[in-house]
């Protein structure tokens, strides 16, 4: 049975590379290097940075500053989250939160983002289910909308 050919489960189950398909790293289709200064981000500080900028939205702004508590807080604390990646992304490319676990966002080209981009991409992030689903690059689809994408600094 070593022999044969994996079956078609396995190839399925274990992805494509498993069937010897080599995809690259994150990131070489897009022409940034495989690790270091400005190579794709991976999930941890991703996650990390998404974490931190919303609860400094949500505990810290909407909450402490506007009071807003309960049902309603979500919604204050989703505006304020939109605000700050607005202002932040849109003048230095980089939230507080991304800035704290090293990342920015960036265009294809390395350069900062035109501020539709950013406006697309704030949109996009604040309904979620966009982020949520990313292509081999890392780049969720609010990336991918906006000609962006998140590079360690």
């Amino acid at each position: 049975m070593s022999n044969q050919q994996p079956r078609w489960t396995q190839t399925w189950l274990g992805g494509v590379r498993s069937a010897g398909i080599d995809l690259g790293y994150p990131g070489e289709r897009l022409g940034l290097p495989a690790d270091g200064r400005g190579s794709v981000t991976g999930w941890g500080r991703r996650f990390g940075a998404i974490l931190v900028d919303w609860l400094l939205c949500t505990w810290a702004i909407a909450g402490g500053v506007f009071g807003a508590h309960g049902p309603d807080g979500g919604w204050v604390g989703l505006a304020v989250f939109a605000v700050e990646n607005v202002l932040l992304v849109g003048t230095i490319g980089m939230t507080l939160g991304m800035r704290l676990f090293g990342l920015r966002v960036a265009t294809l080209d390395g350069g900062r983002p035109p501020f539709v981009s950013v406006l697309v991409r704030t949109f996009l992030l604040c309904l979620a289910v966009p982020a949520l689903i990313w292509d081999r690059d890392r780049r969720g689809l609010h990336d991918r909308a906006s000609n962006t994408v998140v590079v360690r600094l």
